[in-house]
């Protein structure tokens, strides 16, 4: 079963952080026969692998259109609760004394009075929402001044409650339904800090430290078709499709709020430069969604019961709180709100999805945060085959 085969993913360095890389990181291109290889060694999903094969090819580009929109306010400014408490275990203190994972709000003129004013102005309690984010604060946290970054923290015990008591159990990984793409989207999301825990501790490596990890072998154990998880790369890109067609659908919006301020007016060309790629535009990436879509509205009991993947969406949120490493829980709660925030769209109340026109500031901005993470993950794994 699909949570059976998550939980061995686990380990020293199974961090609940989302891991940053130096700058310019460049993957070498790959021919179309490459690609094809490539895609064919790592899924056997016949309606996965064309769109894997258009990911390959045009994920380079993106990834650097994505870096530079990065560094636009709207979307490196986040106002997260850092000090709530766990809920879900008992836990004894954690005390991070090293700088890597401590991080301190931003002084109060970085942030933009629009930015406090859109969330604050948009902030409501849903009860029965798709995500259910932190009380908007005078904090927020600028992820350029703290970028993901190996910490040392483990994980593990995070990552084991949410496959063995979040997503759902008894669903077979090929089963024809929703909750099967639920938590193949969990998994892909794992999958993504999986490699960037793998990238954060090659950085070490290379800026001198002495970390005793053979990158390779724990590469094959974490990620490759031959180690714990098989299908931990396919379920990579089956969440990066989700996110890209998320980001699609929300075009309109997203150019819609440069125009009337909501989203800095210079951030227009980098998003236009973002839509304009083949990754946003292409059906073989769109059907991933497509098929999540038709399996959420299957039948009335599908589309009925939808009220169970938005209550796991919204304790995926809340579990976050019991990571006690400050920068992982920053890091982790944009990257779940990202994910989740693509299930809205796509899935909505019904399974037919949800206007964009009605998705909040702030999880615009963790939606296409987390699919910059996930390209950057995929271009890592690439790297390392």
């Amino acid at each position: 079963m699909v949570h059976k085969t998550l939980l061995n993913v686990n380990g020293a360095f199974l961090l609940l952080t989302i891991l940053d890389v130096g700058r310019g990181f460049v993957v070498p291109k790959f021919s179309s026969k490459s690609t094809q290889k490539w895609s064919a060694k790592i899924s056997s999903n016949e309606y996965l692998v064309p769109g894997m094969q258009v990911i390959d090819a045009s994920n380079e580009e993106l990834f650097h259109k994505l870096e530079s929109l990065r560094e636009k306010p709207s979307f490196r400014f986040f106002s997260v609760d850092i000090l709530a408490s766990c809920e879900y275990m008992p836990q004894e203190l954690f005390e991070c004394y090293t700088e890597s994972c401590e991080i301190y709000p931003a002084e109060e003129e970085e942030v933009s009075s629009r930015i406090r004013e859109v969330d604050r102005r948009e902030h409501a309690f849903d009860l029965d929402g798709w995500t259910r984010w932190d009380m908007p604060s005078d904090d927020y946290y600028d992820l350029e001044a703290f970028p993901e970054g190996y910490t040392e923290y483990d994980g593990s015990e995070i990552w084991k409650f949410i496959h063995d008591r979040i997503c759902f159990q008894d669903y077979d990984y090929d089963d024809e339904h929703w909750k099967a793409d639920f938590n193949k989207a969990v998994s892909g999301l794992h999958s993504m800090i999986s490699a960037q825990v793998l990238r954060g501790v090659q950085e070490k490596m290379d800026e001198g430290e002495a970390i005793q990890v053979d990158l390779k072998k724990e590469f094959t154990r974490r990620l490759s078709a031959n180690g714990e998880t098989p299908r931990a790369i396919e379920n990579l890109y089956f969440c990066f499709m989700l996110l890209l067609t998320a980001v699609s659908r929300a075009k309109a919006r997203l150019l819609s709020d440069c125009s009337n301020g909501s989203i800095e007016s210079d951030a227009s060309e980098e998003l236009k430069n973002i839509f304009n790629s083949p990754l946003l535009n292409d059906a073989s990436v769109a059907l991933a969604a497509k098929r999540l879509q038709d399996h959420a509205t299957q039948d009335g009991a599908s589309s009925q019961n939808l009220w169970e993947a938005r209550m796991r969406s919204r304790e995926l949120l809340r579990i976050m709180n019991c990571v006690q490493c400050n920068k992982c829980r920053l890091h982790g709660k944009i990257s779940i709100l990202g994910l989740t925030t693509a299930l809205q769209i796509l899935v909505g109340p019904t399974g037919r999805g949800l206007d964009p026109e009605q998705v909040k500031r702030v999880e615009l901005s963790a939606l296409v945060t987390t699919l910059h993470k996930c390209s950057r993950a995929i271009q890592y794994c690439q790297q390392m085959q």
